[in-house]
């Protein structure tokens, strides 16, 4: 299991938290969304997806992520 720290810009609100980790459990990772440093904490398995694929699904999500 891999774990990283994504920067991401644009989450305000609870209602962006839930579309983070939502997100992010539809493809088989788990995130903790940080408002206050506006980042993101990502685990996840990867024989099963990419650190690109999860950037992609956040930022589908109206994100714009740094790293």
């Amino acid at each position: 299991m891999a774990t990283t720290t994504l920067k991401v810009e644009g989450m305000s609100c609870q209602h962006c938290v839930n579309s983070v980790e939502g997100v992010l459990k539809e493809i088989g990772a788990e995130g903790k969304v940080d408002l206050k440093n506006g980042s993101v904490e990502v685990s996840y398995n990867e024989g099963s997806t990419t650190i690109e694929k999860i950037k992609a699904a956040i930022e589908d999500q109206g994100y714009d992520v740094k790293s």
